[in-house]
């Protein structure tokens, strides 16, 4: 959520920022609430004096013993008046912060100012599209014969957009997952294990809502009020809500593994059939709190732990810096990690690592304190590490061989008994 003295100070600046990434976005209704809950504070922070002041004088009179009955009534109305005006600023202040959620975080000033993905800045690229000299397949040919996954029995038992894997399919899935886990810990991440369902407040604290309400799965159940995540970084977010952390701490650095649910994929295309996009998908996932100096470094950090695992794979990949327009909801910055898919004729992101400043714990309330000084609110980083549905198609389709087989990359195949290649069934 934004600072509010923010907005105050520079309404037309944060409307025109703000704008770059959602042109509806407009403060003029923040602005005019905020001036109303603090006309109603204020009030009610007056009527309160008086009261105060009242009750001492009527203390005073008592022990003259003075009549004090007309006092009293007076006191009496002045409470219900206060009384109303705390429901009204109550409401005021509710109706405030929904307008404020509803609001993305502000992007960084060099940031490419656009709404079409097109324009996103090409800041890196690693190894070579592969060529091959056969009629190469995609990934749900190259199933036809390999038998990894189940697609039909997937539908039959939820419906589509979600797979079933199956023997090295579902083999090669914790593969990939343990090698992720693996470099992840190698280089300094502490691993969580986390539930796959959260409260609400939770979704709120990480930016899911209320402005992503519908791409959520909500549990209908009489006893719980909870949603299945869309991503680790929502618990991983909420682990420390309401938190003061001691800056001797930071930066904490959290890795972790689950299942994700996601909306979205009723909206796919023809050409993202099978793993492209699916409401149900395995990703290990990189959260990082750290002070605000500091967040810049970690970025870096994460988009090279990213790397790391592609360039193990043996994976062409390139780095893509988001235009205004593309960045997630909660980003000031935000960098796509994507692979070739040959199968596609394009690149698919399978990591995004975005940097969300104080947005994030502005609404959760995750604060460090520095020595001798007032808490102040910490940075929040999150990123891929991998997703692993659109690896698992850049592995299968990057690595075809003309007889159907497909190559194993070496670091994952200590996972899988020291296989070296899939072989038709």
């Amino acid at each position: 959520m934004l600072d509010i003295t923010l907005i105050r100070e520079n309404p037309k600046e944060v409307e025109a920022k703000l704008k770059t990434k959602d042109p509806e976005a407009e403060v003029a209704t923040v602005l005019s609430l905020d001036a109303d809950l603090r006309k109603l504070k204020t009030k009610v922070e007056s009527l309160k004096a008086e009261r105060n002041r009242v009750s001492k004088e009527i203390g005073d009179r008592k022990r003259k013993g003075e009549d004090v009955s007309e006092i009293l009534e007076s006191v009496a109305k002045q409470a219900d008046e206060i009384h109303a005006l705390d429901s009204q600023v109550k409401e005021v202040e509710e109706t405030l912060n929904d307008r404020l959620s509803r609001l993305p975080n502000i992007p960084m000033d060099d940031i490419k100012v656009s709404a079409d993905p097109k324009d996103n800045v090409i800041v890196k690229e690693w190894g070579e599209k592969p060529t091959f000299n056969f009629d190469f397949k995609n990934h749900l040919e190259l199933n036809e014969e390999l038998k990894l996954f189940d697609f039909k029995r997937g539908a039959e038992i939820t419906g589509t957009g979600w797979p079933v894997y199956k023997g090295l399919g579902a083999m090669l899935e914790w593969a990939l997952i343990n090698y992720m886990l693996s470099v992840n810990i190698k280089n300094g991440f502490e691993q969580w294990m986390l539930p796959a369902l959260v409260r609400p407040e939770v979704l709120y604290g990480s930016g899911q809502l209320p402005k992503f309400e519908n791409q959520q799965f909500k549990v209908h159940d009489s006893d719980f009020n909870l949603y299945l995540i869309p991503t680790a970084e929502v618990p991983l977010n909420g682990l420390h809500a309401n938190e003061i952390f001691d800056e001797s701490v930071l930066p904490l650095k959290y890795v972790a593994y689950t299942p994700c649910f996601r909306r979205e994929a009723g909206a796919a295309g023809s050409n993202e059939r099978g793993l492209i996009r699916t409401h149900q998908f395995n990703k290990v996932e990189m959260f990082c709190f750290a002070k605000p100096e500091e967040s810049g470094k970690m970025f870096d950090l994460m988009v090279a732990n990213a790397e790391e695992i592609l360039q193990g794979l043996g994976l062409h990949y390139r780095n893509a810096l988001l235009v205004t327009g593309d960045m997630s909801f909660s980003s000031i910055r935000t960098i796509d990690v994507e692979v070739w898919l040959p199968g596609q004729d394009r690149y698919y992101e399978v990591s995004s690592i975005s940097n969300c400043s104080d947005y994030q714990s502005r609404r959760s309330h995750i604060r460090f304190r520095r020595k001798g000084e007032k808490p102040e609110l910490v940075h929040t980083l999150n990123g891929s590490g991998l997703a692993t549905s659109r690896l698992m198609v850049a592995l299968l389709e990057n690595n075809q061989n003309a007889d159907g087989t497909v190559n194993i990359p070496k670091v994952l195949q200590p996972y899988l008994g020291n296989r070296e290649t899939l072989e038709p069934c």
